[in-house]
């Protein structure tokens, strides 16, 4: 059998580390926010090459609160891909914002920039790209669109951590970027846990208050805020996987190297890496117009597989209310239609690699 992902192979790998990551926070006797969780902050900023990190509950939080931070409120509207997960969405309407999607580039599955400007209304207060499947979004015509209509730009880099976009790291290309350190992420906690990075001195003040009750002394709330803060046994395991987080990446790189050359003739649609870009590889998407069939027949050889994603977002019942008409989106519709993610981990043999790249070729 070869798993979709391998997660136990990493707490092996690290075991006397991580154990003794949460030995030394449960003696330390500070449970809520504290040294710990400021220390991966620190850390996690200066790995992304930004000036702050804002450590929060999860993924959601984290895009949630950075868009209440950027004052995205009741009536406005948010740029968003129609190609993601719904979470993207979901951030917007917590805000009582309206998402409004634009199709993504075929060949990347990532937001089109040429397609934004024709979406920008007098209520539009942000766009919100996503760097999908750990590929970077083409930041540079986003930025240049938002600057013309003063617009503020959040990334969402929850599959992301330690891609480059143009040889920068994800981290502060626009106005924020929202992670996700969900246990499968490339960098995983052991349950939920989120952060925001940012350059805006400003809005990571607005975020520090917002993530705490809208409190910063405590019992005086200068705003209505959340509870929404990453704890520090999430922080203690994160700060011992972040330093190997390159090397993780770079065996991901090779997996992604060996499909390619091994497919590049097989009858799947491959994706496409822009000269710009340096993926994450936090997932490996084929496209195949009998999908389903190509799914089967690996679970039959004991190959492990997810569809990210099977329903757009504006076909979810989530949203029907958007009054969105299901055949309104072609390409996010046709994406969700024939994508099929393979194994793709760190921790993932050569022995695997060749059996999933012979039982695709087999099998398309």
């Amino acid at each position: 059998m070869i798993p979709f992902l391998d997660l136990r192979s990493g707490y092996d790998e690290l075991r006397p580390e991580i154990d003794a990551a949460i030995t030394r926070v449960l003696e330390s006797g500070m449970y809520i926010l504290g040294e710990e969780v400021a220390a991966f902050e620190r850390e996690y900023a200066a790995y992304c090459g930004c000036r702050h990190a804002i450590g929060v509950a999860n993924g959601l939080d984290a895009l949630h609160l950075a868009l209440r931070a950027m004052g995205v409120g009741e009536g406005d509207e948010v740029i968003v891909p129609s190609n993601t997960y719904i979470a993207t969405w979901l951030a917007v309407s917590q805000c009582g914002a309206i998402p409004v999607p634009v199709e993504p580039v075929d060949g990347t599955s990532n937001l089109d920039p040429s397609l934004i400007e024709a979406a920008i209304t007098p209520r539009t207060k942000a766009i919100l790209p996503v760097h999908l499947y750990g590929q970077p979004a083409d930041m540079d015509p986003i930025l240049a669109v938002a600057a013309k209509h003063g617009l503020r730009v959040l990334e969402d880099g929850a599959q992301a951590h330690g891609a480059r976009y143009k040889g920068r790291r994800i981290g502060a290309h626009g106005d924020a970027v929202a992670w996700s350190f969900y246990p499968g992420k490339n960098l995983g906690a052991y349950g939920d846990a989120g952060a925001i990075t940012t350059d805006d001195d400003d809005l990571a003040d607005r975020l520090r208050v917002l993530r705490n009750y809208g409190s910063r002394v405590k019992y005086v709330n200068e705003v209505q805020g959340w509870n929404s803060r990453l704890d520090p046994l999430q922080a203690a395991v994160l700060r011992v996987k972040l330093p190997h987080l390159d090397a993780w990446n770079s065996r991901r790189r090779a997996i992604a190297t060996r499909y390619l050359d091994g497919m590049r003739d097989a009858a799947v649609i491959l994706p496409e890496v822009p000269e710009w870009a340096e993926p994450a590889w936090h997932l490996f998407v084929v496209r195949h117009a009998r999908r389903d069939a190509l799914q089967a027949h690996l679970g039959d050889a004991g190959i492990g597989t997810l569809i990210h994603y099977p329903m757009a977002p504006h076909r979810q019942q989530a949203y029907a209310g958007m009054g969105l008409p299901a055949e309104a989106f072609p390409i996010a519709n046709r994406l969700a239609s024939d994508v099929l993610s393979l194994p793709m981990g760190p921790h993932q043999s050569e022995a695997a690699t060749s059996a999933v790249i012979d039982a695709v070729r087999a099998g398309a």
